[in-house]
């Protein structure tokens, strides 16, 4: 029986220490396969080639932060859409623009407004005015300014022109569409990366809808415009605008120059001619001597060269008379014209 027991807390000693050995070995084995697996969450921010955050770094959906929320709320509301139409209504295109001036001037692309008759411009508030025509186009710069029909009570927002900042390579921007465009018209941060003296390469994918959007600075201040967008965005710098806004003077009459074209150049129309013209005879019966009169009268033609109208201006005091020139007179002919009249003196005198 002694025997037993023994062997018995023999056992329970094994076991206890079987027990207190595989406690510490399972509990390294966690802390591996902790130390061995990373955060998910820390993954997906860590990784350049993540889908989701390059869409969230190229999306102008979201403004990255407050101030260019705030930059997006002072700039949009002068940015606009321009729809312009041909000589039978139909719908050329859509693009966007911006005011420059409290009077309606806009700026956008010369694209927008090439071979149209008509257009309206749409602001983000709804309203939709009417555009007077092209101010100027420079089609080398790819820039027009046309003017909208603003009712004098209308408080519009326009924008100022920075013609005094100096632009580098790196500098921050930001391209801000039309509220009209929904998401796509919010403001987008961005970088310039190549600089000339008429044009500018910005970072990062501009919806097509921003195409004649401005390119701001941090005061709202426009820099730019948008005139190619999609992968690669470009933009002509203010420089370029300028030179194409000095073209307008206070005598600049906005019009259609496709209006002009189809409108042909009147030519000078012949001057009618009599082709048979005979004087009147002496009434019957009044050819005696001493007999006399003057009168004067007015013939009307048709484009044919007939006397369709004869007026009296002045009688010769005898109807013999008049009625004797007024018969003569109505088989007169002219020259095929568009229509004229004439003033034909008749005398009657015996000798």
């Amino acid at each position: 029986m002694r025997q037993i027991r023994l062997a018995l807390a023999n056992l329970c000693c094994m076991a206890a220490l079987v027990v207190g050995h595989a406690a510490p070995v399972h509990a390294e084995s966690l802390l591996a396969q902790q130390s061995h697996s990373p955060p998910p969450v820390t993954t997906a921010v860590q990784s350049p080639a993540s889908p989701v955050s390059e869409t969230a770094s190229a999306s102008p959906a979201q403004p990255s932060s407050s101030e260019l929320g705030n930059l997006q709320a002072k700039v949009q509301p002068s940015v606009i859409w321009v729809t312009t139409f041909d000589s039978k209504g139909n719908l050329l295109r859509t693009e966007s623009g911006f005011f420059i001036t409290a009077d309606g001037r806009f700026v956008t692309t010369a694209n927008t407004s090439e071979g149209g008759v008509n257009a309206v411009v749409k602001t983000g508030d709804g309203g939709i005015y009417n555009v007077s025509g092209v101010l100027t186009v420079s089609k080398s710069a790819g820039l027009a300014v046309l003017k909208a029909e603003i009712k004098p009570q209308k408080l519009l927002r326009f924008l100022d022109l920075n013609k005094t900042g100096e632009l580098s390579l790196g500098s921050r921007v930001a391209i801000v569409g039309s509220a009209l465009a929904g998401n796509e018209g919010n403001a987008r941060e961005a970088t310039i990366t190549g600089q000339s003296s008429d044009r500018l390469e910005i970072a990062g994918a501009t919806a097509a809808s921003a195409v004649g959007a401005p390119v701001v600075n941090e005061n709202g201040d426009v820099i730019g415009i948008v005139i190619s967008a999609g992968e690669k965005t470009v933009a002509r710098p203010v420089a370029s605008m300028d030179a194409v806004l000095s073209r307008v003077t206070a005598e600049t009459q906005p019009r259609w120059p496709q209006v002009a074209e189809a409108t042909p150049t009147p030519h000078a129309t012949p001057k009618p001619r009599l082709l048979y013209a005979p004087a009147p005879s002496f009434p019957p019966g009044q050819s005696l001597p001493g007999q006399s009169g003057t009168a004067r009268f007015r013939l009307t033609f048709d484009p044919q060269g007939n006397v369709t109208d004869i007026r009296i201006l002045s009688s010769t005091g005898n109807p013999y008379f008049d009625q004797a020139a007024i018969k003569t007179l109505r088989q007169w002919k002219s020259s095929p014209s568009q229509g004229w009249q004439a003033t034909v003196p008749v005398t009657f005198k015996t000798r």
